[in-house]
């Protein structure tokens, strides 16, 4: 049996907080570049990586929609670099994170991301694997590479149970 989440919650940058940055236009951080031709949205995420001979990588990812309800029952985490998802397809996606609590995954959140939204997971920020919704979306990734086993995964006892998102 799966315990149900609290109700999917609109992703906002204050709700997000303790798990990573929000990427989306911020007319505050905007500047005029290019002989004014092009607005730069400037340092909307940093990259964390742990400086043992680690480096930012760029990657898409192609995710597989899911199919609700659905189960979770693992949390992931990377503990020498934080994880970003931007999606590219034009499509909103869920986003799954919990609070760690003496080393494991709390209860789970939902956010519901709009299709000009992204997130920045922090380094070592519970959360689920990419959960695209209704088709196939690719995803621009920004994440670590280098040396250590930057990936830890936690399984529920009892997993936790999403409805499908209204729109």
């Amino acid at each position: 049996m799966a315990e149900d989440f609290r109700p999917i919650e609109p992703l906002t940058r204050e709700a997000f907080a303790p798990f990573g940055e929000v990427i989306e236009t911020d007319p505050a951080s905007m500047r005029l570049i290019n002989g004014g031709t092009t607005e730069r949205y400037h340092a909307l995420a940093t990259v964390e990586t742990d400086g043992e001979g680690a480096q930012a990588i760029i990657n898409i990812f192609r995710g597989q929609p899911r199919k609700f309800p659905y189960i979770v029952n693992m949390m992931e985490r990377h503990p020498f670099g934080s994880q970003s998802f931007s999606p590219l397809s034009g499509r909103p996606f869920l986003v799954v994170v919990s609070e760690d609590r003496d080393g494991i995954p709390d209860v789970p959140r939902v956010f519901l991301a709009r299709a000009d939204q992204g997130v920045n997971y922090r380094a070592n920020a519970w959360h689920h694997p990419l959960m695209t919704l209704g088709e196939v979306s690719d995803f621009l990734v920004v994440d670590r590479l280098g040396p250590g086993n930057n990936l830890e995964e936690y399984f529920f006892d009892t997993p936790y149970l999403i409805e499908e998102p209204k729109p």
